[in-house]
């Protein structure tokens, strides 16, 4: 996973891009269908995103659920869906390559203090998509449970890479 930070006037934004073997459409129904999302994102989605509109997104960790308010804003299928998540605000962008698609997300965060973080929890859901769309699913990689794979190491290494 590629990943810089972007200086912006409305704040910090993550940028990481990550490889996938399969094509946009495929990517975009687990960006955008609840089920899919379910399976590999640090949240759950109350609805389909594949339309602007209110939503809610539910963080998950262990027992704990809490329930974020979000607002789709932007729906190109299969190229661009962008939404807000409570403060922050995400851009996903597919497109296609030879092998496959190019998944960029622009993650607009609270502060600089959490590029590391956001980076090493995607890098951690980014690795659990890629088997989910593989067919070969795990149990997605949530809250405290990503620090049993290795998300210290991941956090430590971004805070590093993004100063």
């Amino acid at each position: 996973m590629n990943a810089y930070a972007e200086s912006t006037p409305e704040g910090w934004v993550l940028v990481v891009t990550r490889d996938l073997r399969h094509p946009p459409a495929t990517v975009w129904s687990a960006l955008t269908e609840p089920e899919q999302l379910a399976a590999w994102a640090p949240f759950t989605a109350g609805r389909d995103l594949g339309g602007t509109g209110e939503a809610t997104l539910t963080m998950i960790d262990g027992a704990e659920q809490v329930d974020l308010p979000a607002t789709v804003t932007r729906v190109e299928p299969p190229a661009l869906l962008e939404y807000s998540w409570g403060e922050d605000t995400l851009r996903w962008e597919l497109v296609a390559t030879g092998a496959g698609t190019r998944l960029t997300l622009r993650h607009r965060v609270g502060s600089r203090d959490d590029l590391a973080r956001a980076a090493a929890g995607w890098h951690l859901c980014f690795d659990v998509l890629e088997r989910l769309l593989a067919g070969d699913p795990v149990p997605p990689i949530r809250g405290h449970d990503a620090l049993e794979h290795g998300w210290t190491e991941l956090h430590d290494r971004y805070a590093a890479q993004l100063g």
